[in-house]
């Protein structure tokens, strides 16, 4: 399950199942490119944590739904590591908001980061998986947003955009040795800033059948799987990590 000599990608690596891939794939050997949009202090924290480990890292600060800041920080990581094989695209935003009161900047700043980014990281890296003729990729839908998200439409819309975006992705690049997987975690316990959303989660533990909530490191170690050779034959799929809630 060795990723030695492997290097990884990870948006929104500065806390929560962002971090747990981080640190799940240095454990594996894997050098880490930790990107967050603000928070400098978290991310370095991370990066930290993963040298400990005996990796190389990187923090790349920088809003993945902007291509200019993609494209910067994919240049930098090129710079120095050479080649990045593995990309896990983490990095989401879910604000509340009725649908009669979306305006449309509101419907696009979602769209941007929790499904153009899944586009702009793939362009940026899949040339160097193809040259290699391995890689990975790694998206993330989520099970309210593939039910439906009552007053996060946006959100919902940009999810099975990503799902799209997989199926598509791994049925053009499967011959050339790159998987394309999407995982969907249920409720999952982590730090949040909105009060609203982590009693929402709380809540959400009636419909999990084990009863309690998820922990980051277990969708992390379904990203390592992903990731390791033993997942190679694994690709076009929504693996869902809930607890058996439905999907």
């Amino acid at each position: 399950m060795s990723l030695t000599e492997k290097t990884a990608f990870i948006s929104g690596a500065g806390r929560n199942i962002g971090r747990a891939i981080a640190l799940q794939l240095a454990g594996r050997g894997c050098n880490v490119i930790i990107n967050g949009s603000q928070d400098r202090a978290a991310c370095d924290a991370v990066a930290a944590e993963a040298v400990a480990l005996g990796v190389q890292s990187q923090v790349a600060i920088g809003d993945v739904g902007d291509p200019d800041a993609v494209h910067t920080m994919a240049e930098a990581a090129l710079d120095r590591f050479g080649h990045v094989d593995i990309v896990a695209n983490n990095a989401a935003i879910r604000p509340s908001k009725a649908f009669l009161e979306l305006t449309l900047d509101d419907w696009r700043r979602v769209l941007a980061v929790d499904l153009d980014a899944a586009f702009h990281t793939s362009q940026a890296f899949l040339p160097g998986m193809v040259e290699q003729n391995w890689g990975r990729i790694i998206n993330f839908t989520g099970m309210n947003a593939i039910h439906g998200y009552a007053g996060r439409a946006p959100v919902s819309v940009a999810k099975h955009g990503v799902w799209g975006l997989t199926k598509a992705l791994a049925k053009e690049f499967g011959p050339k040795g790159i998987t394309v997987n999407a995982i969907s975690p249920g409720p999952i316990r982590g730090e949040r800033d909105d009060l609203a959303q982590t009693q929402h989660i709380e809540e959400m533990v009636s419909r999990v059948p084990l009863g309690h909530l998820g922990e980051p490191d277990q969708v992390a170690a379904f990203c390592g799987f992903l990731a390791s050779e033993e997942g190679g034959f694994v690709t076009g799929q929504m693996l869902a990590c809930n607890g058996g809630a439905e999907t």
